[in-house]
């Protein structure tokens, strides 16, 4: 089952502190260039303070290292011990700028302070959400956020000094996309990864020959300092602005969120060096990690962070070093380079032309990460309707103030908001087609052989009301009674003997029969498990009976663990 013979150190192997300082660097580097020009255009340069940007910078690099050494390790339930690096993110800039605009940096804090709490929720949630909040609803989200997002970018590009020579804005843009267009396309896996701050060195490079990159600023800094005051605190008295901004906030925080969720996924696929199933209980620390960034970039005033996800899983498959030590190292260096203003300010100094076309090519990314996200789980006809009206919903209201008369300035921000309108829209289709599909049938006993017989008269009532043949309600039926053999042949290795409930749940449709078996259940995983019972060639144990004859009955298991619950998914195939 070798499936990354390339890693060199997985997570959980120390890698030499000569390899942990050399990738780290690289990735240090990449974040501190990344966090500072991003909490720059959050924030629209210096429109609410010099003496705020630096604070925000200094903060950002700081709660950004360590939250990136935190998803490096596991510290109870924070953390998801793989190299995860933190960033702020240009995703939530539609919201921020709005909450900005409507009661400045103080309000701004608040807002990241509470949806920092959703964060946690969802964590703790996460079993019960995976219907609510699908990736056609997230996939969405990430469209409209992108598309809402790019024409900001273009402002920024525009914004030139007015003794600017003619087409200034025009050359710096070719210099930026010269760079980051044939790397993209042409150069290997080890430099395109560098080609966005290749490209951004390009650009400050003709900025400056046409006189538009001041470093005057960047030279007067001192080497190494702390930013004495910018602090905004919070607004602690909400108002109608704070109410208003608040279901925005918390949409897109759901969805960066829930990105981490596949993020996790996604580097657990590639860290290790055999394939394994994935351990959701290493996602939910990885949630709970940016839930407490994000609360610790509240009470400090800076926009809110968040994981970035595909440059971290490129990362580890590009050099093969998926060791925690790294992230440590990563976390470590950016916190030392928050001290070092000279750098942030070099960083502050790029021209916004330059910031511009940067943020453009991370929200062209974000948009095809939203129809990646989409198309995850296919698109059928009636998924196609929900993204296809809440797309053009959320594009059709961001363009047209509908509501400002109707409602007030501050409401009419929010009901008039694309965002907020496409969300609504997706989340409310989505769950009318949750409402109208085949109704789910539930059992709920306790975790013990003595509820045989209840499970297989459950199962049996199931087949007969889809109206499957004898056969194929058998076929059921021993599915139900192997994955409950399966599930208590760990049970005396529970550290709590409390007695367990197991809760059951049927989907029927006319072919297939979903069953969900919610437990509690030891450390072993029944889809490793399972998939270890397919390489064996030799005689099974005793043990192994009940694994090797749900195998055969069932068309796929899959084996979700969570903190405090597992869930067992099989699909079983009928006929009538």
């Amino acid at each position: 089952m070798a499936a990354n013979e390339h890693i060199l150190y997985e997570p959980d192997e120390r890698s030499p502190l000569s390899a942990s300082l050399a990738v780290g660097f690289q990735g240090a580097v990449f974040l501190v260039i990344a966090t500072t020009l991003l909490v720059s255009i959050t924030l629209g340069g210096d429109s609410h303070g010099e003496e705020y940007l630096t604070w925000a910078v200094f903060a950002a690099l700081i709660i950004n290292g360590a939250a990136t050494a935190l998803q490096a390790g596991r510290f109870w339930r924070f953390g998801a011990g793989h190299v995860f690096f933190t960033c702020t993110m240009a995703g939530y800039l539609p919201v921020t700028r709005l909450a900005l605009a409507q009661g400045g940096p103080a309000l701004m804090a608040s807002l990241v302070v509470v949806s920092s709490l959703l964060q946690f929720m969802l964590s703790a949630w996460l079993p019960l959400l995976r219907r609510i909040v699908t990736p056609v609803v997230s996939g969405t989200v990430l469209l409209l956020v992108a598309v809402m997002t790019i024409p900001i970018a273009f402002d920024q590009v525009a914004d030139v000094p007015e003794d600017a020579p003619a087409g200034a804005e025009l050359l710096i843009i070719g210099a930026v996309l010269a760079v980051i267009v044939p790397l993209g396309l042409l150069a290997g896996a080890r430099l395109r990864l560098w080609s966005p701050i290749l490209g951004i060195g390009a650009g400050c490079a003709v900025a400056a020959v046409l006189g538009m990159y001041d470093i005057r600023g960047a030279i007067d800094a001192p080497w190494v300092g702390v930013p004495t005051g910018g602090w905004p605190g919070m607004d602690l008295t909400p108002g109608a602005e704070f109410w208003a901004v608040l279901p925005l906030f918390l949409v897109v925080s759901l969805v960066h969120a829930l990105k981490v969720v596949g993020g996790g996924i996604a580097m657990q696929r590639v860290s290790w060096r055999a394939e394994r199933v994935t351990d959701f209980r290493r996602v939910q620390g990885a949630v709970n990690g940016v839930g407490a960034s994000t609360l610790l970039s509240g009470i400090a005033g800076t926009p809110p962070p968040a994981v970035q996800e595909a440059n971290s899983v490129t990362f580890v498959s590009l050099t093969g070093v998926a060791s925690r030590h790294v992230g440590y190292a990563v976390g470590a260096m950016m916190v030392g380079l928050a001290f070092l203003p000279k750098v942030a300010a070099f960083l502050l100094a790029v021209p916004s032309p330059v910031m511009g076309i940067y943020l453009m090519t991370i929200m062209g990314m974000l948009f095809v990460e939203g129809a990646r996200t989409v198309l995850q789980d296919g698109l059928d006809y009636r998924k196609t309707i929900v993204v296809a009206i809440s797309f053009a919903l959320g594009v059709g209201f961001q363009s047209q103030d509908l509501f400002s008369e109707v409602a007030g300035e501050v409401w009419g921000a929010l009901l008039g908001n694309g965002l907020a309108a496409g969300t609504l829209a997706a989340i409310v289709m989505t769950g009318v087609l949750n409402l109208t599909s085949p109704r789910s049938q539930r059992l709920e006993t306790e975790l013990d052989i003595s509820a045989l017989g209840r499970i297989d008269g459950f199962l049996q009532q199931v087949a007969g009301q889809a109206g499957w043949s004898e056969a194929s309600a058998d076929r059921l039926r021993f599915v139900g009674e192997e994955v409950l053999s399966s599930l208590l042949q760990k049970e005396e290795e529970e550290e709590n003997g409390a007695a367990r409930r197991l809760a059951v749940i049927a989907r029927p449709s006319a072919r297939t029969v979903e069953l969900e078996f919610l437990s509690s259940l030891a450390d072993e995983n029944l889809e490793d498990r399972l998939s270890y019972m397919g390489e064996q060639t030799e005689v099974p144990q005793e043990h192994e009976i009940s694994y090797r004859l749900l195998r055969h009955y069932a068309s796929s298991v899959r084996h979700r663990k969570y903190h405090g619950l597992d869930i067992v998914t099989v699909h079983v195939e009928g006929s009538r």
